[in-house]
């Protein structure tokens, strides 16, 4: 994908997940998107049916963060605590800018989607970004290595679904955010 092309689509996916949590999903019209990312409705168009598409898009906004975590987590951190300040970053994230709803939509849309599942996809900067941390924490040998890469990659996937659906359900009747920070080093502390 072309720069410009990443750059157009991504300012629309921002500026939408933006309304959307301002004004909530059903309030937020495909023509305030357009003004908001200061593109054109061919551009819109381009890239989006309509502004059902944009609920698939979130895993981009999930990418985007990752992106930005990368770049800025200290590389002596090790590979555990790698993995919890990713989450903590991801949840303060999904607090802070995703309303409830459109996450709840998100995660019911996934399940009955017939065509690509977006949170699952392997090639996502996310499962990269994961697959490199868990791989250089066996190799220096902070993470265990009777589990493959993978195996514990999807452990950790889980962990966060887990955490998001019942946050979901609870009607985010807790911090997100302050429960993951205590239930994820307790269901990641078998890895180390």
């Amino acid at each position: 994908m072309a720069k410009n092309t990443r750059n157009t689509r991504g300012r629309i996916i921002s500026a939408a997940w933006e309304l959307f949590y301002e004004q909530g999903y059903d309030d937020t019209t495909v023509e305030e998107i357009i003004e908001r990312s200061a593109t054109s409705k061919g551009s819109f168009y381009h890239y989006f049916d309509g502004k059902d598409a944009l609920l698939s898009s979130l895993s981009y906004l999930f990418d985007e963060e990752y992106a930005r975590l990368q770049q800025e987590l200290p590389a002596e951190m090790d590979a555990f605590e790698r993995l919890l300040a990713l989450n903590h970053a991801l949840f303060t994230m999904i607090e802070n800018r995703i309303s409830l709803d459109l996450l709840a939509r998100l995660l019911s849309s996934q399940l009955i989607t017939k065509g690509d599942k977006h949170l699952l996809d392997r090639d996502r900067l996310y499962f990269k970004y994961l697959r490199q941390i868990v791989l250089e924490g066996q190799q220096s040998g902070q993470l265990r290595r009777e589990l493959t890469v993978n195996e514990i990659v999807k452990l950790y996937a889980l962990a966060e679904r887990a955490l998001m659906y019942d946050w979901c359900l609870c009607g985010g009747e807790y911090s997100l955010t302050a429960y993951a920070d205590k239930m994820m080093p307790m269901f990641l502390q078998e890895l180390r």
